[in-house]
């Protein structure tokens, strides 16, 4: 199957759920949020055991990590290796590109936190379009493989004919389709 194929049959999913009523994902959307922190709560804990020495935090590690893979049995389906992994990271990928981005608003470097804000929320949108069957493993691979050169290359961006970024277009698709605000 191309690339081109999983982008068509990537929009007509987008396009049928746009028809009908939004997702509400409420509270599966906290539980992400709380799993992000339970991903940041091991990372402290690594870095904790480290800088100390002290190897109870690394004792930690495991119980919180038990506790975060119980966790995103809830939000994710598909347990396969590959989209697991994908999602976990994707949630810490998001979280920590958004602190970062909080703290270049802090020191008034406005244009750099937007900038960081939106790569969050698109690695976001990423994690619950791959965790509701609407983007295919598959899919992010052919859209995002490097190309090999032995001469160094710039970051690829992929983009369509009116130059928006695939990144782009499944962040604004997912975004319209999930509800938050919903009780």
């Amino acid at each position: 199957m191309t690339a081109d194929l999983d982008v068509k049959q990537f929009m007509d999913k987008i396009k049928k759920m746009e028809k009908g009523e939004k997702l509400d994902l409420s509270s599966g959307e906290d539980l992400s949020i709380g799993i992000m922190n339970l991903i940041a709560i091991e990372e402290h804990l690594f870095f904790s055991g480290g800088k100390t020495g002290d190897v109870k935090f690394y004792e930690l590690i495991n119980e919180v990590r038990k506790m975060r893979v119980q966790l995103l049995r809830d939000i994710i389906k598909e347990y396969g290796g590959e989209v697991w992994c994908i999602s976990k990271h994707l949630l810490a990928a998001s979280m920590r590109v958004m602190e970062v981005g909080t703290k270049a608003q802090t020191k008034g470097e406005t244009e750099k936190a937007y900038d960081l804000f939106k790569k969050s929320y698109d690695l976001y949108n990423l994690f619950w379009g791959l965790n509701l069957g609407i983007v295919k493993p598959t899919t992010l691979s052919q859209q995002t493989a490097p190309h090999k050169s032995d001469k160094k290359e710039e970051p690829i961006e992929y983009k369509d004919k009116q130059g928006n970024s695939f990144m782009g277009k499944i962040s604004s698709m997912i975004g319209k389709v999930l509800d938050c605000c919903r009780e």
